[in-house]
């Protein structure tokens, strides 16, 4: 008889505030066919009953664990939310395969574990997987068009340990989800999309940004070394979606106020400049 091995998944779940959205997410993840190992729930700063449903799931399942952190209250896109992760991925067990930063604002189909963990045993070099996000439009749910769907999505991807390991794991900066994958490609990882493991997205990306976050925009574009004429052409691109001059401005303030705190080194930022251009290019081929 032959033996399947399973892999063993670790997640890390921040929450601040998410009492209109938590209490559905973790059903969707009790439903699940294939069960994650462990499940770190961290709670930030919540001021609202958070807590309290967390501490109804935690005292019903052994696999799903939570703690509380005390950071700053205000929303900092990308630098707060790692590292409310971080707080948690150090209670992961050592020997988890999979590892990943969920949001909590999700409602996963039953078998979201089960589909990517399938494409990481069938492909050794695969280092990061996930499905795609769709947010309410009425009745429907529609793709969460604010990026390709071959993108995949910060808050519902898993990392083969390894890989997260190569990337340096993830930044404390807005657009960590954006580098993660420019690493994993130049570390040789390959990364895999499903689109129609569809995950309802509660709470659509942005809704609790500020005006603030697009000098945070021109500041990532800046740490990832794109150079000023992608990050001009980033910047722009993110104006005309969010139907905003004062934020291409803004971003353009946060680009030049930045300075050498970059996220990657020389040899990465070269890759993704490159990698950047052979898209744009690509779009008028």
């Amino acid at each position: 008889m032959n033996y399947i091995y399973v892999m063993k998944i670790g997640i890390v779940v921040p929450i601040h505030n998410e009492e209109a959205y938590l209490e559905r997410f973790l059903k969707s993840l009790e439903r699940q066919t294939l069960q994650p190992d462990c499940i770190i729930l961290v709670d930030d700063n919540s001021t609202d009953s958070s807590n309290d449903i967390i501490a109804d799931f935690t005292a019903k399942h052994d696999h799903i664990k939570s703690i509380r952190i005390q950071s700053h209250p205000e929303h900092v896109p990308g630098a707060k939310v790692i590292h409310a992760f971080y707080k948690g991925h150090q209670f992961l067990p050592n020997d988890m395969d999979l590892v990943g930063k969920f949001d909590a604002d999700l409602e996963l189909p039953r078998d979201y574990f089960l589909k990517v963990s399938e494409l990481f045993q069938n492909d050794p070099k695969l280092g990061m997987a996930g499905g795609n996000l769709f947010i309410p439009s009425g009745e429907n749910w529609i793709y969460e068009n604010i990026s390709e769907k071959t993108k995949l999505r910060g808050p519902i991807k898993l990392y083969r340990n390894k890989c997260f390991e190569d990337i340096g794991g993830l930044k404390k900066s807005i657009g960590w989800d954006t580098v993660d994958g420019y690493l994993a490609e130049f570390y040789d990882w390959k990364i895999k999309t499903i689109p129609d493991l569809k995950v309802k997205h509660l709470k659509p990306t942005g809704k609790g940004y500020t005006k603030s976050d697009a000098a945070l925009q021109g500041q990532a574009f800046k740490k990832m070394r794109y150079g000023f004429v992608l990050s001009f052409i980033a910047l722009g691109k993110l104006a005309i979606k969010k139907k905003s001059i004062s934020f291409f401005f803004k971003g353009l303030i946060g680009y030049f106020k930045t300075k050498s705190d970059f996220l990657v080194t020389k040899e990465e930022g070269k890759y993704i400049r490159k990698y950047r251009w052979v898209k744009i290019r690509s779009k008028f081929a």
